[in-house]
């Protein structure tokens, strides 16, 4: 099981977008789906029996969809980088994400790739194609803009402090008379539990910030996982329902106990509503209350 897998947060087209991403990259496909029932269609006045969550794997990469309503909007504060064996991969690739979305930075030549470009898809899901070599072919960006700028390597420092197989492998700074502030991250590759997350500082005014648009969701074995994750990465941030919180640098993860798919996917629906409308009470997951709720 994926330990960290990215979370995007649709209005109502999870479902289609999971669809577009499957048809673009091999060993790609969509997963479980799951849907609004009565408890969770109150809460969040969404249609019972619509597309709660799809999950879909991209060249092996788990990701999940979530149609929570217009909430919250995607920026290029989080992206994709994919990274490309071919010019050819990375042409096709970028023609087939662009349409009817928009370029944020032409496909062309630049100094640290021969070939590289950004977009926006027509979902609004940020997207970076590079020309490399990297293991990981797909790889979440955090680009720290704004009031958030400079704090990279912090952030960096403490989600690595958290999780175990954890490394910052790749870190390039701002030099003197660069675009950003000398000593902020230019560019860096940090590793959670072996996945790859690439961090940047943004320098510049710009539009946008992080947004629970994407999240992180993180699979966690014990209750005494959850509590160390939702303790280390709520200080100083924001604690939300159904285990979601924004960090104190902007970033919003999901602390989730791995047997709450199970519970929530029970055969029995009065189980698995029992099940959701407990949920829907707490903050940080409890998951001896979840199964007694299940339970009946």
């Amino acid at each position: 099981m994926q330990k960290i897998i990215p979370f995007l947060w649709f209005a109502n087209k999870a479902e289609e977008a999971a669809n577009f991403y499957v048809a673009l990259f091999e060993n790609s496909k969509v997963g479980n789906v799951m849907r609004y029932d009565g408890e969770s269609a109150k809460a969040s006045g969404q249609p019972e029996g619509s597309v709660l969550t799809v999950s879909f794997t991209l060249d092996g990469y788990e990701i999940g969809g979530l149609n929570g309503g217009p909430v919250f909007s995607f920026t290029p504060a989080t992206s994709f980088f994919v990274s490309c064996e071919t010019r050819e991969e990375v042409d096709t690739l970028w023609q087939k994400l662009v349409a009817e979305g928009k370029v944020l930075m032409p496909l062309d030549a630049y100094p640290f790739s021969e070939r590289y470009g950004w977009l926006e898809d027509k979902f609004g899901v940020s997207w970076q194609l590079i020309l490399s070599d990297r293991s990981q072919r797909i790889v979440p960006c955090l680009l720290f803009v704004g009031e958030q700028y400079g704090n990279a390597e912090e952030a960096m420092n403490l989600y690595t402090s958290l999780f175990d197989n954890s490394s910052i492998p790749t870190f390039t700074r701002y030099g003197a008379g660069e675009a950003g502030t000398e000593g902020t991250v230019a560019h860096a590759v940090f590793a959670l539990d072996g996945q790859e997350f690439v961090a940047m500082d943004g320098p510049g005014e710009h539009a946008y910030t992080l947004t629970p648009a994407m999240s992180f969701l993180v699979n966690c074995a014990t209750q005494e996982e959850v509590d160390k994750f939702w303790d280390g990465l709520s200080e100083g941030g924001v604690e939300d329902q159904c285990g979601w919180l924004k960090d104190k640098y902007g970033v919003s993860w999901q602390i989730v106990p791995s047997v709450l798919n199970e519970l929530l996917s029970d055969p029995d629906p009065e189980k698995a509503q029992r099940t959701m409308h407990a949920m829907l009470q707490m903050h940080k997951l409890d998951i001896a209350e979840l199964k007694k709720a299940h339970g009946g």
